[in-house]
């Protein structure tokens, strides 16, 4: 007798399935993710082609219209929606109709950090299992994963949800500043979201996995006013700004390490303007990451109380923390979704971890911001190299990826 996934689920037993409900592999899905391979790489090469960093709105625009003709084609109905902020790109927005009971979305984005003209000097290129360009892992390979399983099951005619809703944003790689709050609102409307960032590749990593957290961001800023004076003749007239922000940088360096789940670095300062001078205004910058909800309030009362201790008598020192995209931690939910992608992969005789937390920042932190969807990160392909030179996606990862996905999206529809 095989057990239910919901009976597995709660009773949090689904590393059985592995031995039971998902013994054997659906020969026919793997088939068609292994005639699907060509033509992955097919629009991986199409798509590394444009380039589309967060600020290349000519290059978003293309991917745009690249993404939207192919979700057309597989009979979805799109819209194009105007980010609210940042360098004004459209995200990408597809529906599809079915006859079951899940809603169900998938999300992933268009833009990478790459300055345009990269390809001059980092092209697409073959070598062996990997396929190298700028953006095929950050998140290309996550939309053509997309792409193509919803092409196998459309051509196997399934249809067993209610709703399936495909974002595609071109904003990410900036906090998502103009798209975040449409991703959170339409996560509402769903009943799970699967988020398609890369998986880290083997060797990197032990094996493939699906992540459970991520990061959430702020920028934190700290502003000294001084008072300028003639360096040379007359200097102890002066209010050093730059002095009394070395003094602020030190005392603060350390004040996320008292607030679990929190943590601040200072990566940017300013000061002065010439040699001769003692500089009257300083400022710096800092990158915040935080795994709990109310860790900008934490952080923003602890700096304040901080900054209060002056070096340099007679200065002006202010401190702001101001909240960018929201932390994602997967609840009970997430993490049973993820165990049944455990037992899918254990099909194809091969093991999928599983990411308990990133520092890095992902748009899973938007669709669960609510609680109301559940949320999974890390269905794009295997890949390393992103934000950084020489990115890659490992060909070894696709067909089991899209195996995982369709097969993920066939069991959600059977589930009530």
């Amino acid at each position: 007798m095989k057990l239910s996934i919901k009976l597995l689920a709660s009773a949090g037993l689904l590393a059985l399935a592995s031995s039971s409900a998902f013994a054997a592999a659906d020969e026919k899905l793997r088939a068609a993710a292994e005639l699907a391979q060509p033509a992955v790489i097919e629009s991986l090469h199409d798509m590394v082609l444009i380039e589309s960093g967060s600020s290349d709105v000519e290059g978003l625009q293309k991917m745009a219209d690249y993404t939207e003709a192919r979700l057309k084609a597989l009979g979805a109905k799109t819209e194009r929606r105007k980010t609210t902020k940042g360098a004004g790109a459209d995200m990408v927005i597809g529906s599809f109709e079915g006859t079951g009971t899940k809603k169900l979305m998938l999300i992933a984005h268009m833009d990478t950090v790459y300055e345009h003209g990269i390809l001059d000097t980092q092209p697409y290129k073959i070598d062996g299992t990997r396929i190298y360009g700028p953006g095929i892992a950050d998140d290309k390979g996550g939309i053509a994963v997309i792409l193509h399983s919803l092409k196998i099951l459309n051509d196997a005619g399934w249809r067993d949800y209610a709703k399936l809703t495909v974002s595609f944003n071109p904003d990410e790689e900036v906090g998502s500043i103009g798209s975040g709050e449409i991703i959170a609102e339409l996560a509402d409307q769903h009943d799970v979201v699967l988020s398609f960032e890369p998986t880290v590749a083997p060797p990197v990593a032990k094996n493939e996995s699906l992540l459970l957290g991520a990061s959430g961001t702020a920028t934190g800023t700290i502003d000294v006013k001084g008072k300028a004076s003639h360096a040379g003749a007359a200097p102890q007239l002066g209010r050093n700004a730059l002095i009394e922000l070395a003094h602020q940088l030190l005392q603060t360096q350390d004040v996320a390490k008292s607030i679990p789940g929190t943590q601040l670095n200072w990566t940017t300062a300013k000061a002065g303007t010439v040699r001769n001078q003692i500089p009257d205004h300083a400022t710096a910058g800092a990158d915040i990451r935080l795994t709990i909800p109310d860790g900008v309030q934490k952080l923003q009362a602890a700096l304040d109380e901080k900054v209060k201790n002056r070096l340099i008598a007679d200065t002006e020192v202010t401190v702001k923390v101001v909240a960018g995209r929201p932390p994602f931690v997967a609840d009970d939910r997430g993490r049973a979704l993820a165990r049944q992608g455990q037992a899918i992969y254990a099909e194809l005789g091969r093991t999928l971890d599983i990411a308990e937390m990133t520092g890095g920042a992902t748009d899973a932190g938007y669709a669960a911001r609510s609680g109301k969807a559940v949320v999974v990160e890390s269905f794009g392909l295997a890949g390393w190299g992103y934000h950084a030179r020489d990115e890659y996606i490992d060909t070894n990862s696709i067909v089991p990826r899209l195996y995982l996905m369709t097969r993920t999206l066939m069991e959600l529809g059977k589930s009530k």
